[in-house]
């Protein structure tokens, strides 16, 4: 995953185990000027020595759905404003769409791993970042029938 030099970069994953994902790659995040983003849960996620901000956790089978995605768009755009990241990287999942779609709208590049979960078909956040990544990675070769174009370098674990 290239970032380049003097980049800043974003990194931004849903609780459990796509935070777990992201967490894997704390050697690049101690290379560059970063933030972390996640969701607020009862487990407070957090990666020591980065600025971590936090979204409401999203569950697209609640009725709240609407409401709370958009206040994380909003909680989101103040983020990215405030951050101002080069580089959005993420392993999604809901609530860290904003981000990616703000990254993109303001020209950045967003680079998107796919769960390494998904052996045999795509994450629905997948489905939709696919579109928009500059880089999509997937962890299983299997992927690339579903994603023609991503990049597999095998698991980030």
């Amino acid at each position: 995953m290239a970032a380049g030099k003097g980049k800043k970069l974003c990194f931004a994953a849903s609780s459990g185990g796509h935070f777990e994902q992201i967490s894997m790659l704390r050697p690049m995040m101690e290379k560059y000027d970063c933030c972390v983003i996640t969701e607020q849960t009862r487990y407070k996620a957090d990666i020591r020595g980065q600025r971590m901000y936090y979204l409401h956790q999203v569950n697209r089978k609640e009725a709240s759905f609407p409401f709370w995605m958009l206040v994380n768009a909003f909680r989101s755009l103040g983020i990215f404003l405030k951050e101002r990241p080069d580089v959005v990287i993420t392993t999604g999942v809901l609530a860290m769409i904003p981000m990616c779609l703000l990254a993109k709208l303001f020209g950045k590049k967003l680079i998107y791993i796919e769960s390494f979960a998904k052996v045999t078909s795509p994450t629905e956040t997948g489905k939709l970042m696919y579109r928009f990544a500059d880089q999509f990675y997937v962890q299983w070769e299997s992927m690339r029938e579903i994603y023609p174009n991503a990049i597999c370098l095998g698991g980030i674990y």
